[in-house]
């Protein structure tokens, strides 16, 4: 029986840093995972262009600019680390290791909650 040959370019080697080829499935779970934290970021993006875009009765300029910048960031974070997740995964499941936990939930969860704070306290006061 021959070999089978990696037919991988050199950077998709070294991203994915050696193991098995896991089951295609579970690739493609975990792609459709990234693609849903990007959905999301997606949504930060346009919430913080939003923000920017339309003036909000009671609230100064200066607050909702900064409001839709801190907005807009969130998004970039989110996508970042959703890259890194899907990396971090796609290597775990090469390799046989247990999956890392998901880094992006406290960090869009305690943003939502400041968010939320916020917003009570703007519309509200």
């Amino acid at each position: 029986m021959s070999e089978a040959r990696d037919t991988r370019s050199g950077w998709e080697q070294r991203l994915l840093a050696g193991g098995e080829e896991p089951d295609p499935r579970f690739t493609l779970a975990n792609e459709r995972t990234f693609l849903a934290w990007i959905r999301t970021s997606l949504a930060f993006m346009a919430g913080g262009i939003a923000l920017a875009a339309f003036p909000i009765e009671h609230v100064p300029e200066q607050w909702r600019t900064g409001l839709a910048v801190v907005v807009i960031a969130m998004g970039l974070l989110i996508a970042l680390g959703s890259a890194v997740r899907w990396l971090r995964v796609e290597r775990a499941m090469r390799h046989g290791r247990p999956l890392p936990p998901p880094a992006i939930i406290p960090l869009l969860a305690g943003s939502l909650v400041v968010a939320s704070v916020v917003a009570i306290w703007v519309f509200v006061a």
